[in-house]
């Protein structure tokens, strides 16, 4: 009797040891996780590391995780195709000079179709008032500079995911090569279900025409600027989102966004991509998403800045620390009116450890972690940026946290271990 009460003594203590074990385990295993799928992600293009900016307390300041929820397309002459499909981010030469840049650039302008002012450009402003004039809940804008032919899977799942959260909503991408037979052809399966999605050749030069980015346009395409290393196509859309949302309002999304809950509780509101874990003030501010009324100032301030600090040479330069630099400098002045979301709204996962959300649970633990992360980002989280420059080459396995958000939130759901 005596040895056998030796022996329960003995496996009690032991599985007191293993749960007090499991559980330090659960509450790291966000970083282990992520840290070991740090691996798995393609970094060839890895971008800098976040650069700190000072922080304020202000009327301006992160609001914290309990956060208040709060037929058109023109068909184009076929013998535009093969045009179109030549439009790409133009690269300029490795290591040129400012002088050589300028002068490549300046022979290469007449392939940047994007910059062209034709008779389908010049329709831009009416046709998207005729789109928006059609009972929508909720105005949204993507950008896409790249040919048509490398709008994938993934593109395509956010979309999806934008319907499934909006499905009276009204999607216009700003695209010259999406807006031809065969972006139509992409578009038509969201459309055939009733989804509100249009492809529209923009206008740069209205779009841009009675803001401060409009001398900046001008020097650009007179060849007069240098477009610096970075494909101008990047920089482009920067500004494309700043003037669409200035002239029109509503919601900006990358195309490498996942949308998981409503946006039409949100007004006027920026995200937060990092915060300092002491002040909990935010440290960088990111403009994958944007929610903004038309002309408010805010984005008026946002295109200043881009005319007068554009440098083509340093990523990020001309659009999250630009959203960061103007917006630690007018936070608490008087007249603009904005909220700052903290990561959770937007950027729940950062570009460094966004390979975690692609990964099988490889233990109970991880499984139970994939679970408490799949809770937390159904309640606080308007959606996921995947970072596509981190994750696009990354394979989606089966049973992972970014499995599940796509089976959840497609609504045609083909391909989803290609997206």
């Amino acid at each position: 009797m005596f040895q056998s009460r030796l022996l329960s003594l003995a496996k009690f203590h032991i599985f007191c040891t293993l749960s007090l074990a499991a559980i330090i385990f659960i509450i790291y295993a966000d970083s282990i996780i992520y840290n070991d799928s740090e691996k798995s992600v393609e970094l060839n293009d890895k971008a800098p590391s976040p650069v700190l900016l000072q922080t304020h307390s202000s009327a301006g300041h992160l609001i914290k995780s309990d956060i208040n929820r709060i037929a058109l397309h023109s068909m184009q002459e076929e013998t535009l195709e093969v045009g179109r499909e030549i439009s790409s981010p133009l690269v300029p030469p490795f290591n040129a000079t400012e002088e050589e840049r300028i002068a490549w650039f300046r022979s290469k302008l007449p392939k940047f179709e994007i910059f062209k002012s034709d008779k389908f450009a010049r329709q831009f402003h009416g046709r998207v008032l005729e789109f928006f004039n059609n009972k929508c809940e909720g105005q949204f804008f993507m950008t896409w500079i790249s040919p048509v032919r490398s709008f994938g899977s993934r593109e395509f799942l956010s979309m999806e995911s934008l319907f499934r959260a909006h499905p009276h909503g009204c999607l216009m991408i700003l695209s010259r090569t999406m807006d031809s037979r065969r972006g139509y052809r992409i578009l038509k399966p969201l459309q055939d279900r009733g989804f509100k999605v249009h492809a529209v050749t923009p206008d740069l030069s209205f779009l841009f025409k009675n803001t401060p980015a409009e001398a900046w346009f001008a020097e650009m395409k007179g060849g007069k600027k240098d477009p610096g290393e970075i494909p101008l196509a990047q920089n482009l859309s920067n500004l494309m989102r700043l003037a669409i949302l200035y002239k029109y309002g509503g919601v900006y999304l990358d195309m490498d966004f996942i949308v998981l809950n409503s946006f039409l509780g949100l007004r006027n509101s920026i995200g937060a991509q990092s915060v300092d874990v002491a002040s909990k003030n935010w440290t960088r501010l990111n403009n994958a998403v944007l929610v903004f009324d038309m002309n408010h100032p805010l984005l008026y301030k946002f295109m200043e800045e881009f005319a007068s600090t554009f440098d083509g040479n340093k990523w990020g330069h001309n659009g999250p620390y630009l959203v960061s630099r103007v917006v630690r400098r007018v936070q608490n002045r008087p007249g603009y009116n904005f909220t700052i979301l903290p990561p959770i709204a937007f950027y729940p996962v950062d570009w460094n450890r966004i390979g975690g959300l692609f990964k099988k649970p490889g233990s109970q633990a991880h499984s139970r972690w994939v679970k408490a992360k799949l809770l937390q980002l159904s309640g606080e989280t308007y959606g996921v940026h995947l970072w596509n420059k981190q994750s696009s080459r990354v394979t989606i396995e089966e049973g992972s946290i970014m499995q599940r958000l796509i089976s959840d939130h497609c609504v045609i759901c083909s391909d989803i271990y290609s997206s």
